[in-house]
C-alpha cells in the first residue's frame, strides 16, 4: 500500500543506534538519557517495552536515531518470540549496535545469546554494562568481555554516569557522507554527562509542519496495531491477541499517493478503575497525548462486540480534542449479516455526537475496505483547514433562511473566525435556539463540503454574545 519515509535503503535518512539486549536491563532509561527526556515508558519489571520506538538525537552537532527495542529472548511465548523478532529487524538495519547488560546481575546466559546473534548480524556494536553507579561497581564490568563484542562501557543511565563518553564514542562510529567517520569535538561536551539533544524529543521522522497526524484510538485488543501495520506496508508494531500489547504511542511518516502522512499508533485505552498505576497508567497517558497533538482521529471499534459504554467515553475523548473522527468498524468480516444492520444502527445512535463522522468497515487482518480509509482522512484534512470566503459564507447563509427561517430572529451576517476547525460567528438579530444552530451546521456542512470535521458555531445577538460549539 505504501512504504515508511526513510527507510533503511533512504540515502537521507539519519544513522540508526539501535539499543539491544535481554529483558529489564535498563534499555528504555538508556534511550531517555540519550534523548534528553522521559520519551520512553519505563517501569522496574521486564518486558515492559515490546514495540521498536525512534526518536531523534543528538550529540556534538551530529543528528541520529535512537531506536529503542523489546528485550530479546528465547522463549515459546508467541508474543516474547514477536518482540524478539522485532528486535532483530531492528539490528539488521542499525548502523550502530548497543548490547546493553546489567553490570549488577553479571552476564547471563540470555546475554550470550543475544551477543551471538548481534556478532552475526557484523553490525558495529558497543557493550554498555549498565548500573554501575559508583566507582565501587567498576569492577562488575568486564565479565561482560566474555560477549566477545570489546571492551565493556559502563554506565549508569539512570544518573547519566559516563554516558558522554559513551555518546562520543557512538559518534566516531557513526557513517557520514562519503564515508568514514565523525571526530568528536570536546568544546560541545556538557558537563553534566547527559545528551545535547533536542529537548522536543520528537520521533524520528516526527512530521514537518502541515503534515497531517492521524492517531488510531480504540479499547485495548480492538486491532490497532494490526490497522497500523497495514496502513504503513510494515510490520512495525508488535500485535498479539493479549489485550495491552501496545505500550508508547508509535509514529511512523508515511508516503502515501495522497501526500504524506504521520500515523500515530497508541496504547489501548479503557476507563480509568481498571487501569493499573505504573505502565498501563503512563501508556494511557501517552496516547491521551497522542491524541490531543494529532489532526485526525481514527476511532477503531471492534465490530463483534458491537458499540460499548468504553468506545462511547473514547469519543467523547475524541470529540473534546477537537479533531475530525473517522469510526473504524474493524473485524467487520466476522460479524453475521443479519447483524450488521444493528451495529451501523446503534453508531448513529450512541456515537451521534461524532456528528459527520464516515463510518468504514473494514478487516484489519484480510485488508477489507482499508483502502477506504486514506481518502477519508484527505477529504477529513481538507475540511479542517477550510477557509470559506466571506462573500459565498454570506451568500450560503441567506440560502439557509429562505429555506426556513428561524422563528422571530434573523441572522444579518456571518464571518469565519478561525480553521483547525472551521469556526464561524453569527451576527443575529436575537438567541437562536439551539435547533436552529444545528440546522445551520448542517446546511453549511452540505454546501461547503465539510465532511467529518468538527464546526463551531458563535452567535452574538444585539452586542450581547452567546455561543454554541457544535461538531
Amino acid at each position: 500500500m505504501s512504504v515508511p519515509a526513510g527507510d533503511a535503503g533512504s540515502a537521507d535518512r539519519k544513522p540508526l543506534v539501535v539499543i539491544a539486549g535481554r529483558p529489564n536491563v535498563g534499555k528504555s532509561t538508556l534511550v531517555n538519557r540519550i534523548v534528553g527526556r522521559r520519551v520512553v515508558v519505563v517501569e522496574e519489571r521486564p518486558g515492559v517495552t515490546r514495540d521498536r520506538k525512534e526518536l531523534d538525537a543528538e550529540w556534538r552537532g551530529r543528528p541520529f536515531t535512537v531506536v529503542d527495542t523489546g528485550g530479546w529472548s528465547e522463549t515459546d511465548d508467541p508474543l516474547d518470540a514477536k518482540v524478539s523478532a522485532q528486535a532483530e529487524r531492528a539490528v539488521r538495519d542499525a548502523d550502530v549496535v548497543l548490547l546493553v547488560v546489567d553490570a549488577t546481575t553479571g552476564v547471563t546466559d540470555e546475554d550470550l545469546r543475544v551477543a551471538r546473534w548481534i556478532r552475526r548480524s557484523e553490525r558495529p556494536a558497543l557493550v554498555v554494562a549498565n548500573k554501575v553507579d559508583s566507582d565501587r561497581r567498576e569492577s562488575d564490568v568486564w565479565d561482560a568481555l566474555s560477549l566477545g563484542l570489546g571492551d565493556p562501557w559502563p554506565v549508569s543511565a539512570l544518573h547519566g554516569r559516563g554516558t558522554g563518553d559513551l555518546l562520543d564514542q557512538i559518534v566516531s562510529l557513526l557513517p557520514v557522507e562519503g564515508g568514514g567517520a565523525t571526530a568528536p569535538d570536546a568544546d560541545d561536551l556538557r558537563p553534566d554527562g547527559g545528551p545535547d539533544s533536542d529537548e522536543t524529543g520528537n520521533a524520528a521522522g516526527a512530521p514537518a509542519p502541515g503534515m497531517p497526524r492521524v492517531a488510531l484510538v480504540g479499547r485495548p485488543n480492538v486491532g490497532k496495531s494490526t490497522l497500523f501495520n497495514r496502513l504503513v506496508g510494515d510490520e512495525r508494531s508488535v500485535t498479539h491477541d493479549q489485550p495491552g500489547t501496545t505500550r508508547d504511542a508509535v509514529d511512523t511518516v508515511v508516503e502515501t499517493p495522497d501526500g504524506t502522512v504521520c500515523f500515530v499508533d497508541t496504547a489501548g485505552m479503557r476507563r480509568r478503575s481498571r487501569t493499573e498505576r505504573g505502565t498501563e497508567y503512563f501508556s494511557v497517558l501517552r496516547a491521551l497525548e497522542a491524541l490531543d497533538r494529532s489532526d485526525i482521529a481514527l476511532l477503531v471499534i471492534d465490530a463483534t462486540a458491537g458499540i460499548t459504554h468504553q468506545d462511547q467515553r473514547l469519543a467523547e475523548r475524541v470529540a473534546a480534542a477537537g479533531c475530525p473522527a473517522v469510526v473504524v468498524l474493524n473485524k467487520w468480516e466476522l460479524v453475521d449479516t443479519e447483524d450488521r444492520p444493528g451495529i451501523l444502527a446503534d453508531v448513529g445512535d450512541r456515537l451521534a455526537f461524532l456528528g459527520a463522522a464516515p463510518v468504514l468497515k473494514i478487516s484489519a487482518r484480510t485488508g477489507l475496505g482499508v483502502h477506504h480509509i486514506l481518502p477519508a482522512v484527505t477529504a477529513a484534512e481538507e475540511a479542517y483547514h477550510s477557509r470559506i470566503p466571506t462573500g459565498e459564507l454570506n451568500r450560503a447563509m441567506r440560502s439557509i433562511q429562505e429555506a426556513h427561517p428561524a422563528p422571530g430572529v434573523r441572522i444579518r451576517y456571518a464571518v469565519q473566525g478561525a480553521s483547525d476547525p472551521p469556526t464561524f460567528t453569527l451576527f443575529a438579530s436575537g438567541r437562536l435556539p439551539q435547533t436552529y444552530l444545528r440546522y445551520v451546521e448542517r446546511g453549511l456542512r452540505e454546501r461547503f463540503e465539510l465532511g467529518p470535521t468538527p464546526i463551531r458555531l458563535r452567535v452574538r445577538a444585539g452586542g450581547a454574545g452567546h455561543g454554541a460549539r457544535r461538531r
